[in-house]
């Protein structure tokens, strides 16, 4: 299973970078998060990254992530390979931890090269190293759940369009939980909050790490990463 596994995330990342999508993304990702670092460096005399961990980055979040898995299975599914894919002696969860591990790689690299930016404070000041490494623990964790959900989306449909915005909106809907909370009961609003994916950022992004907010998203990450296994089951029932 695991050479399998590897195998098919290392085609997968493959085909990332053999085209434009991999350095589009990228760049991107780096031009906005580094306009905003400066901004607030520079601009505002801010030293610190809790807005680029906090606000800015999530919220690119939204759309990068939906933009990177949406293409994962459903185009597969409309270029026929899919079929040919299956063919092949691997199994559906093969196929889904394959490419959920090469669109991780991705996530990882886009992280790894905004370090200059803790760099830059550190020869600045003397940045909180605590949160500065929560912080990146804590995008990590939230962009990997966002790739689970969008991996599983992607399965559901043919159309890599149709395939963003469900991604995006299932995703908007577990961002937005916690800033809806005034708005709700007392008991609903406890439960809407630990749901939020927004609220154990904070905590992680804080530099506290406590085993609830780790158990949150790998279970978000097992649970749509089995529904992505079951999209994929699913065509044996047809």
């Amino acid at each position: 299973m695991f050479a399998n596994t590897v195998t098919i995330a290392a085609r997968e990342l493959k085909s990332f970078f053999n085209s434009p999508v991999a350095y589009v993304i990228l760049t991107l990702f780096l031009l906005i998060s580094g306009w905003f670092f400066s901004s607030g460096l520079f601009l505002l005399g801010q030293a610190d990254m809790r807005d680029l961990f906090s606000i800015i980055v999530p919220i690119m979040y939204l759309f990068f992530i939906p933009a990177i898995s949406m293409r994962l299975i459903s185009e597969e599914k409309r270029s026929g390979t899919m079929e040919l894919l299956v063919t092949l002696p691997v199994r559906d969860v093969e196929i889904v931890l394959g490419k959920y591990l090469a669109t991780l790689g991705l996530l990882a690299a886009a992280l790894v090269l905004t370090f200059a930016y803790p760099l830059t404070l550190a020869l600045l000041g003397d940045p909180d190293g605590g949160a500065l490494i929560g912080g990146y623990l804590g995008l990590f964790l939230m962009g990997g759940s966002y790739l689970a959900i969008g991996l599983f989306t992607s399965g559901l449909t043919q159309n890599q369009i149709v395939a963003f915005i469900t991604g995006f909106m299932l995703i908007l809907g577990l961002f937005m939980l916690d800033k809806v909370l005034m708005f709700v009961p007392g008991p609903v609003a406890s439960i809407l909050e630990y749901l939020s994916v927004t609220y154990h950022f904070d905590n992680i992004a804080r530099g506290v790490l406590d085993s609830r907010d780790l158990i949150y998203y790998l279970s978000l990450i097992v649970v749509f990463l089995f529904l992505a296994v079951r999209t994929l089951e699913s065509r044996q029932w047809r």
